[in-house]
């Protein structure tokens, strides 16, 4: 179980690093600039299967996922969100809208510990704020993943 736990968790540090990569500067060819992003990760890139379908899922929603950032992030303006805290806010509601095998507060904790890593010091009570309005939106347990 720790081994697996581990796994997801360098698999969305993954996943976030690109993503915020991508928000900066979004490649023409995805499929290539993938490939040399996981030639410079520690791991075999099948190790990282978990960050990848992460990624390709975030990008493809990328849409809807700012749509509802729009709406849960109570007097902000979107365009004033760090890059850092836009990239894990799409990785983590990706999750909860998505991934429904994964619980919400999976989801929001693992979000929560990328911001302690690599954003500021207020972030992760933005990112929290956010994600927990997200929660209460979902309509299902949070603390379950669900069979759907």
């Amino acid at each position: 179980m720790t081994t697996q736990f581990n796994q997801r968790r360098e698999c969305r540090s993954a996943a976030f690093q690109y993503l915020y990569a991508w928000s900066v500067n979004q490649p023409a060819n995805l499929a290539g600039d993938l490939v040399l992003f996981f030639e410079h990760l520690e791991q075999p890139r099948d190790y990282y299967a978990f960050a990848e379908e992460l990624i390709h899922g975030t990008i493809e929603h990328a849409k809807e996922l700012d749509e509802h950032i729009k709406g849960l992030a109570h007097n902000w303006e979107f365009d004033r969100i760090a890059r850092i805290d836009l990239a894990i806010l799409r990785l983590a509601m990706f999750e909860m809208l998505h991934r429904k095998d994964i619980p919400p507060v999976v989801s929001i904790n693992e979000a929560i510990d990328l911001s302690k890593q690599y954003s500021s010091a207020d972030s992760k009570r933005f990112i929290n704020g956010i994600l927990d309005r997200m929660k209460d939106k979902l309509g299902r347990d949070s603390r379950k993943p669900s069979n759907e």
